[in-house]
Protein backbone atom coordinates (compact mmCIF):
# COMPACT_ATOMS: atom_id res chain seq x y z
CA UNK A 1 0.00 0.00 0.00
CA UNK A 2 1.09 3.47 -0.62
CA UNK A 3 2.20 5.84 2.42
CA UNK A 4 -0.95 8.30 1.01
CA UNK A 5 -3.58 5.91 0.03
CA UNK A 6 -6.57 5.58 2.45
CA UNK A 7 -8.17 2.02 2.24
CA UNK A 8 -10.52 0.57 4.99
CA UNK A 9 -8.73 -1.59 7.57
CA UNK A 10 -11.64 -3.50 8.02
CA UNK A 11 -14.15 -6.23 5.93
CA UNK A 12 -16.91 -5.02 7.18
CA UNK A 13 -20.01 -4.52 4.30
CA UNK A 14 -22.51 -2.09 5.46
CA UNK A 15 -25.19 -4.05 3.96
CA UNK A 16 -28.26 -1.58 4.34
CA UNK A 17 -25.77 0.96 2.61
CA UNK A 18 -24.90 -1.42 -0.10
CA UNK A 19 -28.74 -2.00 -0.57
CA UNK A 20 -29.89 1.84 -0.86
CA UNK A 21 -27.75 1.66 -3.53
CA UNK A 22 -27.92 -0.87 -5.45
CA UNK A 23 -31.84 0.05 -5.76
CA UNK A 24 -30.67 3.21 -7.53
CA UNK A 25 -28.32 1.84 -9.36
CA UNK A 26 -28.39 2.68 -13.29
CA UNK A 27 -29.04 -0.40 -16.25
CA UNK A 28 -26.25 -1.73 -17.59
CA UNK A 29 -27.17 0.41 -21.00
CA UNK A 30 -27.80 3.16 -19.14
CA UNK A 31 -24.60 3.19 -17.38
CA UNK A 32 -22.97 2.34 -21.54
CA UNK A 33 -24.70 5.36 -22.94
CA UNK A 34 -23.32 8.01 -20.45
CA UNK A 35 -19.86 6.60 -20.67
CA UNK A 36 -20.01 6.81 -24.51
CA UNK A 37 -21.89 10.31 -24.05
CA UNK A 38 -18.58 11.71 -21.96
CA UNK A 39 -16.51 9.89 -24.35
CA UNK A 40 -17.25 12.65 -26.65
CA UNK A 41 -16.18 15.27 -24.30
CA UNK A 42 -12.88 13.46 -23.24
CA UNK A 43 -11.01 14.87 -26.90
CA UNK A 44 -9.79 17.84 -27.24
CA UNK A 45 -10.73 19.02 -30.64
CA UNK A 46 -14.19 18.15 -29.73
CA UNK A 47 -14.37 20.38 -26.91
CA UNK A 48 -12.82 23.14 -27.80
CA UNK A 49 -15.51 23.26 -30.91
CA UNK A 50 -18.04 22.92 -27.76
CA UNK A 51 -16.31 25.65 -25.77
CA UNK A 52 -16.45 27.96 -29.04
CA UNK A 53 -20.39 27.01 -29.80
CA UNK A 54 -21.21 27.55 -26.14
CA UNK A 55 -19.86 31.04 -27.11
CA UNK A 56 -21.20 32.05 -30.29
CA UNK A 57 -23.12 30.59 -33.35
CA UNK A 58 -20.71 29.68 -35.81
CA UNK A 59 -19.98 27.79 -39.39
CA UNK A 60 -17.32 25.31 -39.94
CA UNK A 61 -15.36 27.73 -41.68
CA UNK A 62 -15.37 29.82 -38.78
CA UNK A 63 -14.51 26.68 -36.81
CA UNK A 64 -12.11 25.65 -39.22
CA UNK A 65 -9.99 29.55 -39.14
CA UNK A 66 -10.53 29.67 -35.06
CA UNK A 67 -8.90 25.91 -34.37
CA UNK A 68 -6.36 26.46 -36.97
CA UNK A 69 -7.90 23.51 -38.45
CA UNK A 70 -8.99 21.81 -41.98
CA UNK A 71 -12.40 22.69 -42.67
CA UNK A 72 -12.78 18.42 -43.26
CA UNK A 73 -11.06 17.69 -39.99
CA UNK A 74 -13.65 20.50 -38.27
CA UNK A 75 -16.84 18.72 -40.41
CA UNK A 76 -15.12 15.21 -39.05
CA UNK A 77 -15.93 16.24 -35.28
CA UNK A 78 -19.11 18.62 -35.86
CA UNK A 79 -20.14 15.00 -37.37
CA UNK A 80 -19.72 13.06 -34.39
CA UNK A 81 -21.07 15.89 -32.05
CA UNK A 82 -24.44 15.78 -34.28
CA UNK A 83 -24.61 12.33 -34.11
CA UNK A 84 -24.32 12.76 -29.91
CA UNK A 85 -27.06 15.67 -29.92
CA UNK A 86 -25.00 17.94 -28.72
CA UNK A 87 -24.55 19.92 -31.33
CA UNK A 88 -27.54 21.57 -34.02
CA UNK A 89 -27.56 23.29 -36.90
CA UNK A 90 -29.35 26.16 -38.47
CA UNK A 91 -29.31 26.99 -42.41
CA UNK A 92 -28.91 30.38 -43.73
CA UNK A 93 -28.90 30.56 -47.47
CA UNK A 94 -25.57 28.65 -48.31
CA UNK A 95 -24.70 28.57 -44.67
CA UNK A 96 -25.18 26.30 -41.73
CA UNK A 97 -24.54 27.73 -38.52
CA UNK A 98 -23.24 25.37 -35.52
CA UNK A 99 -24.31 26.13 -31.92
CA UNK A 100 -25.07 23.69 -28.59
CA UNK A 101 -28.26 21.59 -28.79
CA UNK A 102 -29.43 22.87 -25.42
CA UNK A 103 -28.99 24.32 -22.36
CA UNK A 104 -28.07 20.78 -20.64
CA UNK A 105 -24.65 21.04 -22.54
CA UNK A 106 -23.78 23.95 -21.81
CA UNK A 107 -23.91 23.20 -18.29
CA UNK A 108 -21.87 20.62 -18.77
CA UNK A 109 -19.22 22.74 -20.49
CA UNK A 110 -19.45 25.26 -17.98
CA UNK A 111 -19.60 22.95 -15.25
CA UNK A 112 -16.32 20.90 -15.70
CA UNK A 113 -14.81 24.28 -16.87
CA UNK A 114 -15.93 25.83 -12.74
CA UNK A 115 -14.66 22.28 -11.44
CA UNK A 116 -10.95 22.72 -12.86
CA UNK A 117 -11.07 26.37 -12.06
CA UNK A 118 -11.56 24.98 -8.40
CA UNK A 119 -8.32 22.83 -8.44
CA UNK A 120 -5.88 25.81 -9.08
Amino acid sequence: MKKNEINCECEIIHEDAVSEVRNCMLSEETTNRLANFYKIFGDNTRFKILFALDKKELCVCDLSSLLNMSISAVSHQLAVLRESNLVKTRRDGKVVYYSLADEHVQQIIECGIEHIAELN
